[in-house]
This record gives C-alpha cells, structure tokens and sequence, in this order.
C-alpha cells in the first residue's frame, strides 16, 4: 500500500513538471508569436500547473478520451516549431485528432504540418492593433478593462487607450484604481496597477491608460491624446438609440460605437458567433452586443431549432440582482425594483424574448419570457421550456449538445456541464455565455417537450461576448482552430 501511495505521488510530480514545461511554451508562443493556445476553449496562460492538469481532467470527462499532459505538450512543441500565423489552437481538437490519426504520420512534427496547413505561414495574417476607448467604468467596464488588459499579450489585437468617467475629483483616481484591483465577485486583479496622478492616468501592466472626464462625449477630442479610428465601448447604458450614441462619432478619434445593452432605433443588435452574419459590419458604425440573457439563450435556441424546430418556448430568467436595484427598501420608478435586493426574490419584466426573435428570425412569434431577480450578486440560470416538432430522447439532445460544445461553430459560447454538484456559484468567471446543465435535461414522456436549464455569469461571461463582438468589428479575430 505504501509503495503504491508513493508511485501516484510520484506521478503526479512528474505531471507538475510536465505542466510547467506546458505553460511555459504557451507563454512563450502567446508573447512572442501571438498564438493562444487553450484546451476546448479554456485558456492555458496565466494558470499554475495544478490548474493546467485539472483542466485536462474535466477534458478526459467530458471526451472519454484519454487526453495526456504528455501529448498535449509535445503538440505544444511542435507548434512551437511550426511557421505559424497568429493564431488561437485548441490543443483538446488537436489531441482528439492525433489520439485518432497518429499512426498515419511519421512524426508529431508531420502531422502538425498537415492538420494546421492553413496556419502555416507568419505572414499570413497581418494584424493592425485598434485603439479602445471604455465609456464608463462600472461593473462591466471594469471587467472589460481587465479582459482587454489580460489578453493584450503581443498587442496585436486590443489596446484599452482611454477611460471616460463623469468626474474625477481629488483621491478619485486612487478609488477607480482600487476598485480595478480589488473585486468581491471576481477578486484580485492579477497584475500591476500604478497612478500617474498629474496625467490622470492608470498604469496597468505597463499600459498607459487615460482617465478622461466629460458629460459631454461629442465634445471630446481623443486626438490629443494620440488616440484615432478608436473602437468605443458604451457601457453607461445612458444612450441606446443613434442619436445618443452618434454623439461619440462626433468626437475626434471615433470611428465605430459598440453599446453593452440592447439597442434601438434598429441599431444592429449581434450576438457575436450566432448572428453577426446577418449584418455587413464594414457599412455600419453603430452596434449593439444586446444583453447578457440574449447571449446566454440564443446559442442554445439556434442548436435546438436547427436540429429539431422549435414551436413554441418560454424562457424564465432566475437573474442575479444588479446594481440598477436598491439594496434596502426604497423609491424606484419601476415596479417591484425597489423592494430590497438581497432579501427578497423579485419578479420583473425582460426584453431577452422579443430581441431573441430578431436575432433568430426563425422564432419570431414563438418565444414568450419573464425573470426573477434572486440574491445571488453573480450567477444567473435560464430555464428553457421548448415545445419540438420532432420527438427526441434525452440521449439524443446530451449527445448533440455535448456535440456542439466541444466541436460546433458556437464553442466559445457553450460550455456543458457533466456535474452532478453544479449551482450558480459554479460558473462564475466562466468565460462562455452560456453553461448547459446537463443532469438537469427533463424530458417529456412523448419526447415534445424539452426542458434545458443553461447557466450563466451575468457579467463575466456577457463581457466577453462583448470583446469576442469587438475584436470582430476591429478587424483582429487571429486565425483559430476549434
């Protein structure tokens, strides 16, 4: 028995050294040659080496595939020597694909080359940095700042320029600052935040950031400040039509709005991975990334609908409260808002349903909602009641969603959940929008009526819906495989 105690000890050190080895290449290809590496769809940077082989772990789960730390970064290596363009590899597809096809190749090196052919040449893709300016920094322009910031690696893609706040009076900076750093959802910022006080600027890993003050944003000249043909991300929520939000196109150094709330006045509302297609991105100026339960529910429903036509659905949002509701008792102008948040579950109205329909005109007259604000302060769960045209058994939705997860055009957006433990806590800073619960799949006896519960990070996972939306609109989405 003690031998036996000592050997899987044993082994697990080799598999830390071996992990190690891992994030090191990844580091090295992320900062050196802008290409991400990351295991079906979860990043393997700025992790330790016990995080690393978790992941592998939830992989083989998930896969029932015998997915190694050993393979994986020997995969790694070879990509390392491989000429490749900047790029995003799955290093989960990858194994899948070498587990299945490795007698056919000579060498790893040989099949690299083969499988990511269309990688192959550094100077395939070109990419042009943009310029990012946040209007607002609340709850999701803090987070935005932090993802922008995390992912700059090489800086290629998007470079956080500017902030714009309302005020910044004396010792304010110092609170925007620790309000950066400091969260009590999603914790520490894993990084370095230093003032430039007499610039009025935040110094984040390096990056120079300008805090820029204004009430009125068509009056702000970005120019100055060495900032042009910006992307502007509106997170404030105070303008959701095109006049509102054409004013930031009056200012010097716009060139494209991005709103982080659903829009009006038909301003394109995208989902970014389920319907940006419908829109000619390069005409346009004005977007929306609409709202964090339009994105958690829309991949979901267009898998349904495409595999098995949906007749009717009801979505019932049980959401986190949020910041627009009060924490004691007190005046509001909306009906039930006002009652506490953190003591009282409160049923309120949405708008996911009606915007769900023109995201996914196929279901436009077909989908009904509501939501329950509950007293979580992060962690939200959609529950999904479908009526199907086709009769379907539980066995078939879990394998095709399971499908669609690891290996559909939608992968960065669903995850799916094999636990038989998960609760809303769970899927908090998960970067997908939305987590299918798969032990929670209830199905009618006659196979027409199909419950999913689909979890959600409210703010986390909806932030970076909005930056996968904003890389696309600044034209640097690097070359991917997955």
């Amino acid at each position: 028995m003690t031998n036996q105690i000592q050997t899987e000890f044993q082994n697990w050190i080799e598999k830390e050294k071996t992990a190690l080895q891992l994030t090191t290449t990844v580091g090295q290809l992320r900062f050196e040659r802008s290409i991400e590496l990351m295991l079906f769809r979860k990043p393997l940077f700025d992790i330790g080496s016990s995080e690393v082989l978790a992941i592998h772990q939830d992989a083989r789960n998930v896969t029932q595939k015998d997915i190694s730390i050993y393979e994986t970064l020997e995969l790694a290596k070879a990509i390392k020597t491989s000429n490749l363009a900047p790029s995003r590899i799955d290093l989960g597809m990858l194994t899948l694909q070498w587990i299945e096809q490795h007698q056919r190749y000579s060498s790893i090196h040989d099949f690299i080359t083969k499988e990511l052919a269309n990688h192959i040449g550094a100077n395939k893709v070109k990419l042009t940095p943009k310029d990012v300016v946040l209007f607002g920094f609340g709850r999701i322009g803090r987070l935005l700042a932090r993802e922008i910031i995390s992912q700059t690696g090489k800086g290629e893609q998007l470079r956080l320029r500017a902030i714009v706040v309302r005020d910044l009076q004396n010792g304010d900076l110092q609170k925007r600052a620790d309000l950066f750093s400091y969260d009590s959802i999603y914790k520490n910022f894993k990084g370095t935040v230093n003032l430039d006080q007499e610039k009025n600027c935040l110094i984040i890993n390096g990056q120079l950031i300008q805090l820029i003050t204004s009430h009125k944003p068509e009056t702000i000249d970005y120019t100055k400040y060495g900032i042009d043909n910006a992307l502007l991300i509106d997170n404030t929520g105070i303008f959701r039509d095109r006049e509102g939000l054409g004013k930031h196109l009056q200012a010097k150094g716009i060139s494209k709005v991005l709103l982080t709330a659903p829009g009006k006045d038909n301003i394109p509302n995208i989902v970014a991975g389920v319907n940006e297609q419908q829109f000619h991105i390069s005409k346009e100026n004005i977007f929306s990334c609409a709202s964090c339960t339009t994105n958690a529910v829309a991949p979901i429903l267009l898998v349904i609908n495409k595999h098995f036509l949906i007749k009717k659905a009801h979505i019932e949002t049980i959401h986190a409260y949020t910041n627009d509701q009060n924490l004691l008792d007190n005046f509001h102008k909306k009906e039930r808002r006002g009652r506490a948040a953190p003591s009282n579950m409160v049923i309120t109205e949405t708008g996911a349903a009606k915007a769900l329909s023109k995201i996914i005109p196929r279901l436009n007259g077909k989908l009904t909602g509501n939501a329950v604000r509950v007293p979580v302060s992060s962690g939200s769960l959609a529950i999904l009641n479908l009526q199907l045209s086709k009769t379907v058994t539980k066995e078939i939705i879990e394998n095709t969603l399971k499908h669609e997860a690891l290996f559909g055009s939608m992968s960065e957006q669903i995850d799916y959940s094999i636990s038989k433990e998960q609760v809303s806590s769970d899927v908090v800073g998960n970067s997908h929008t939305c987590i299918i619960d798969g032990q929670a799949t209830t199905i009618s006896d006659d196979g027409k009526t199909l419950i999913i519960y689909v979890w959600y990070d409210n703010e986390y996972g909806y932030s970076r819906q909005v930056i996968r939306l904003a890389k696309k609109l600044a034209n640097v989405v690097r070359l991917t495989y997955y």
